[in-house]
C-alpha cells in the first residue's frame, strides 16, 4: 500500500533525515534563530513504530540501523548474527533534500516515491512515530559542555505545514464568569444568545456590557484543570480567565500582547515597585508544562513527560531545538510563537448566557496555536 501523509506527518522523517545528515542539533533563541555556538553533536537517533524500536547510531560516515523490541527475518538486519544494517550518511542528505522540494510544492496528502522506498528498505512502514509513545524523537546527545550523553525525547512541531496546536480547546478548558451589576431578564438573555454574527462571542459580551453587566471569573469548568493551573502557581486561573476574557473582548490574540495587557491592568494587584514581571513569569510556566506534558483533564503532578523540549523546522527547512538545556530560549519560543484562538463555541459548550437560580453566568474558552 502507498504511504501518503500531509505535511506535518511528512516532516517527522524529514526530521530524522535532516538530524542524522547534520550530524548535531543546533538550539534555538526566542525568534527561532538559530544559536551558532550551542550544537550538539548527535550519536543516536530513536524512533518507535509500529514494528519496533529503530536505532540509528550515527558512526563516522555511516548509519547503524538495529530494529529492537520485535522479531523478524534474519534477511533484514540478520539479528542472528547482530549485524546491524549499514547505509551511508550521505544517503539521508538525500533524502531530506528529496523531501523538503515535495513538501514545499505540495498540499493536502501527497506519496515520495523515492523516500517511501528507502524507508522500506530498512522495513520501516509508517511515516509517523508510534502513537503510544509521549514523544515523536527520542535523540542521544553529546552535551561537549558537561561531557554527558543523555537521551532526550522531542516533540516535532513543523512550519511547513498548517500551524499546530498547543494546547487544544474542550469542555474543560472552560472559564465559567458571574455577570454581575445586571439583572438580566430571561428576554434580555435571549437577545444576547441569538447574537450570530462572525464575531458573535464578542458581540455577546458588548451586549452584556450594554445591559450594564461584568464578567466576574468565578472558576474552571474543570476541577482538574483549575486545580493544575494552581498547582502550577496559585494566580494562574484567575491571570489566565482575564487574558481569555480579553482575548475574547478585544482584538488581539497574540500571548505575549495579552499578558502585556493583563499586566498593565493588574487584576491581582500585584506590587510593581520592585519591576517584578509577575504575569509574564507565571504564564511561562504554563506554556512551559503544557508543552511538556499537562493536559486540562487529566490530574498534573508537575512530573515532566518523555518529550524534554521541541524540535522546530522552520519554512526553508532548518532544524532549531528546545529543552531543558536552554529552558530559557524554550519559554521564550513559547511566549513569542503563539496566540489563542476561537474554537467551535457549539462543540465545547461556550458563549451563551445561562441562569443557575437567581444568577447569571457566561462561559468562556481557552485554545491557544502556534503562528504560522
Amino acid at each position: 500500500m502507498m504511504l501518503t501523509g500531509n505535511k506535518g506527518e511528512w516532516s517527522e522523517l524529514y526530521t530524522l533525515f535532516k538530524i542524522i545528515s547534520d550530524r548535531k542539533l543546533f538550539a534555538g533563541d526566542g525568534q527561532l534563530n538559530r544559536i551558532d555556538e550551542l550544537a550538539f553533536p548527535v550519536l543516536k537517533v530513536i524512533r518507535t513504530e509500529s514494528n519496533g524500536v529503530f536505532e540509528f547510531t550515527v558512526q563516522d560516515d555511516f548509519v547503524e540501523i538495529a530494529l529492537k523490541g520485535v522479531e523478524f527475518s534474519p534477511s533484514l538486519f540478520n539479528l542472528a548474527k547482530e549485524e546491524p544494517l549499514r547505509i551511508p550518511i550521505e544517503r539521508f542528505g538525500e533524502m531530506a533534500r528529496i523531501l523538503l522540494k515535495e513538501m514545499k510544492k505540495a498540499s493536502g496528502a501527497f506519496a515520495v516515491n523515492e523516500v517511501i522506498d528507502f524507508i522500506n528498505s530498512y522495513k520501516c512502514h509508517s511515516l509517523k512515530a508510534n502513537s503510544t509513545v509521549k514523544s515523536d524523537i527520542d535523540i542521544v546527545l553529546h552535551d561537549l559542555r558537561t561531557g554527558t550523553t543523555p537521551q532526550l525525547g522531542f516533540s516535532i512541531k513543523s512550519q511547513l505545514g498548517g500551524a499546530s496546536t498547543l494546547l487544544n480547546a474542550g469542555r474543560a478548558t472552560n472559564f465559567i464568569y458571574k455577570i454581575t451589576g445586571a439583572s438580566l431578564s430571561d428576554l434580555q438573555i435571549n437577545e444576547i444568545n441569538t447574537i450570530a454574527t462572525k464575531s458573535k462571542i464578542k458581540d455577546r459580551i458588548e451586549r452584556i456590557r450594554g445591559f450594564s453587566g461584568n464578567l466576574e471569573y468565578a472558576r474552571t469548568e474543570s476541577a482538574v484543570f483549575g486545580n493544575n493551573l494552581t498547582l502550577i502557581d496559585s494566580a494562574l486561573p484567575a491571570i489566565v480567565a482575564e487574558m481569555v476574557k480579553l482575548f475574547f473582548s478585544a482584538t488581539i490574540s497574540k500571548t505575549k500582547e495579552l499578558i502585556s495587557k493583563v499586566s498593565t491592568a493588574n487584576p491581582i494587584g500585584y506590587n510593581f515597585d520592585t519591576r517584578h514581571p509577575f504575569y509574564l513569569y507565571k504564564v511561562k510556566r504554563l506554556l512551559t508544562d503544557i508543552a511538556l506534558g499537562m493536559m486540562p483533564a487529566k490530574v498534573w503532578t508537575g512530573e515532566l513527560e518523555a518529550t524534554g523540549g521541541y524540535l522546530i523546522v522552520k519554512e526553508g527547512g532548518e532544524i532549531v531545538c528546545y529543552h531543558i538545556y536552554n529552558r530559557n530560549e524554550f519559554e521564550d519560543y513559547l511566549l513569542n510563537n503563539t496566540k489563542f484562538e476561537t474554537a467551535s463555541s457549539s462543540r465545547h459548550d461556550f458563549g451563551k448566557v445561562y441562569k443557575v437560580g437567581d444568577e447569571c453566568f457566561f462561559k468562556l474558552n481557552l485554545q491557544i496555536r502556534f503562528l504560522k
